[in-house]
């Protein structure tokens, strides 16, 4: 299962960048700060403040690509039948009176440390269309079919790169290994789009590209380089008085990319290698955990987003068969592990950890043992940030058919999650044609998140 890069859909994710169409959305950090120098600010603000005393955190949220099951998580329901209920018992956690699934021991463990919301519902049951309206906060204005590419709206990241734009060098905006489907800036330019982090951060010799020198380039020899350049800059060009001078913009993001490249703040943050050997046993020697602890280490050096994407959640069939192996294993013990570290760490309170899909699945199990898309009740968790601890949020129906208590639409979370990352979700962008596109379009607080 851990193999999977595809849904029901048909689209994996090599297919999706053979078309050439990844370069769009996710592109390495030279690319990104040479389209961030060569474009104007498409949408025509600056960076909002953060609410008087309030730090903006920055955020880490793990995509389970495909949907996870609610009822073989944080939702289980074990009065329900049979065909409902499922194959697997229900456990208590470290909150008296909440249980899980067995499924997620571990995150059974650290139910005191985070949120879960149960009554978040939308209406569109395609993965196109639920990818896009949870990893924005609007819904598509089409019809968007299951292996769609697309972001009508400028995603969670983008929008914080833009607003947060660049600290020390790093990127604002990571995107391990992949960038989600609609995970893109849209009208906001490429500029905005994820730095992608690819590879397999468990490997030996495990390098982020575009963060390393050539190999038969030593340092001393790049900064040689470098003082010739500067030499060579210093002849007064015909067109520096020119704002659309190219050499103008290219030494902008070049110098950035040096910046980064040269850094040891960012080369520390990018090797996993000067980790303690216990803490990276704890997320688990695979590659969904130990891309999350290097998202852990990105935060904390001041990167604003990270999205790490976690597919193989399309569990159209023999479900509890998968539910039994490592992906989910993997999936329990690394996020568990990642909201004890931040914890330890005094990190948590300034980070905001979100656990998700794009819906939730069918409460009757289907005759080949699987569930099938069910947007009208999913699960989230949410930890830190000021998220109450050891919370549930909401209720689903008696059977999980619904989100009865409580009840949140994705425009909510969305002006949730923008408020504790200090961005205004009532503010107003605009095209690159200047047309007015509100960031999120009548969302409202979940208030028990602000408690």
């Amino acid at each position: 299962m851990t193999g999977l890069t595809h849904d029901c859909g048909g689209m994996p994710r090599r297919d999706f960048l053979q078309l050439g169409l990844g370069g769009l959305l996710g592109l390495g950090f030279t690319d990104v700060l040479r389209m961030r120098a060569e474009a104007a600010t498409a949408a025509g603000a600056a960076p909002l403040a953060a609410k008087a005393g309030a730090k903006p955190a920055n955020c880490i949220l793990i995509w389970l690509d495909g949907g996870p099951s609610h009822y073989e998580t944080f939702d289980p329901k074990p009065d329900a039948p049979s065909e409902i209920r499922g194959d697997f018992k229900t456990i208590g956690t470290s909150v008296p009176g909440i249980r899980f699934s067995e499924a997620v021991p571990e995150l059974a463990k650290a139910a005191d440390k985070f949120t879960v919301i149960r009554s978040i519902c939308h209406k569109d049951p395609n993965h196109g269309g639920g990818n896009h309206y949870m990893m924005t906060g609007a819904p598509t204005p089409v019809p968007v079919a299951c292996g769609a590419f697309v972001t009508f709206h400028p995603s969670f990241g983008s929008v914080v790169s833009w607003q947060r734009g660049q600290h020390e060098g790093l990127p604002p905006y990571v995107s391990m290994p992949s960038v989600t489907r609609s995970g893109g800036p849209n009208f906001l330019g490429g500029k905005h789009a994820p730095f992608v982090i690819d590879g397999g951060p468990n490997s030996a010799g495990f390098k982020v590209r575009d963060v390393v020198l050539p190999g038969e380039i030593s340092e001393g020899r790049a900064a040689t380089r470098r003082g010739l350049r500067t030499a060579l800059d210093g002849m007064r060009r015909y067109a520096d008085k020119l704002a659309d001078d190219p050499a103008v913009t290219f030494d902008e993001y070049l110098q950035q990319g040096v910046q980064l490249v040269m850094s040891p703040k960012a080369q520390a943050a990018f090797d996993l290698a000067r980790e303690d050997e216990k803490v990276r046993d704890s997320y688990g020697r695979n590659d969904f955990g130990q891309r999350l602890l290097m998202a852990r280490r990105l935060v904390e050096v001041g990167v604003s987003w990270v999205t790490v994407n976690h597919g193989g959640w399309d569990h159209h069939t023999k479900l509890f068969e998968a539910y039994k192996g490592d992906h989910v294993k993997n999936m329990d013990r690394g996020v568990a592990a990642l909201i004890q570290d931040l914890d330890q760490r005094g990190l948590l309170d300034s980070t905001l950890v979100v656990l998700l899909g794009e819906f939730g699945r069918t409460p009757k199990v289907n005759k080949d043992a699987g569930r099938d898309h069910w947007p009208h009740a999913m699960s989230v968790l949410m930890a830190g940030a000021g998220c109450p601890r050891g919370a549930v949020v909401g209720a689903t129906d008696a059977k999980g058919y619904a989100a009865a208590e409580n009840v949140y639409r994705p425009e909510d979370f969305a002006a949730s999650l923008y408020t504790k990352m200090g961005i205004d979700p009532a503010q107003t962008l605009h095209t690159n044609t200047g047309r007015p596109v509100q960031l999120v379009n009548n969302g409202r607080r979940i208030k028990e998140l602000f408690t």
